[in-house]
């Protein structure tokens, strides 16, 4: 990994998972020493790849409206509870990231989400705050990966800029596998910014905001 001292494993502890939906699974929580960003991010070890297959991962970013309260004014949280099962039924680990409102914190997110009110887009809504569209930066990712023992995965996301991230680190991205197509009548248009600002492999066509 391009000048990033390793990060070593701190603990790991077993956790019985369940969603609001039923379904469950068994994981293992990994925290870690030495992250770059000094944040206390968490790896979610699900399922176990078969022989000769490489592991699916997703690096999701911390989403407290969406994971924990349902907000659907963003898809985060049925991301989270699809990337579970399918990391699990595969073997894999998702990443969860202490990165909420792609980097910019939870009342910065929120602000932006008023001015979202107003007619601006996600990423507009950033700038006129005086901040990135997306401030995400993977390395600290990189570093629990390499700490796993992960050199090369799938990456389950529909962003771009997580897979090319992630090669700049060194890491392999064998496939970036496209997650599902969660729409609400209040993320539609969040959805075809990302589509149109950054890229995502959403089907644009299917995202009319009506």
């Amino acid at each position: 990994m391009p000048d990033t001292p390793a990060a070593t494993p701190r603990s790991r502890v077993r956790v019985p998972l369940r969603f609001h939906d039923g379904y469950s699974a068994d994981a293992e929580l990994v925290t870690f020493h030495g992250l770059a960003d000094g944040q206390e991010h968490v790896a979610v070890v699900l399922g176990a790849p078969a022989p000769g297959t490489v592991p699916l991962v997703r690096l999701h970013s911390e989403c407290l409206t969406g994971d924990v309260f349902g907000s659907a004014r963003c898809d985060c949280g049925p991301q989270l509870r699809e990337a579970v099962e399918r990391i699990a039924d595969r073997g894999g680990v998702l990443l969860y990231l202490r990165q909420e409102g792609r980097g910019i914190g939870l009342y910065n997110k929120l602000d932006a989400y008023a001015l979202q009110d107003q007619g601006l887009d996600t990423y507009e809504a950033n700038a006129a705050l005086g901040l990135p569209e997306d401030a995400r930066d993977y390395t600290a990712a990189a570093q629990m990966l390499a700490a796993l023992g992960i050199g090369e995965l799938d990456l389950l996301s529909n962003n771009p800029d997580k897979a090319e991230q992630l090669r700049d680190l060194d890491v392999v991205v064998r496939e970036r596998v496209p997650t599902g197509v969660f729409t609400t009548a209040h993320n539609v248009r969040y959805l075809r910014a990302k589509v149109l600002q950054t890229r995502h492999t959403l089907p644009l066509a299917e995202l009319s905001v009506g």
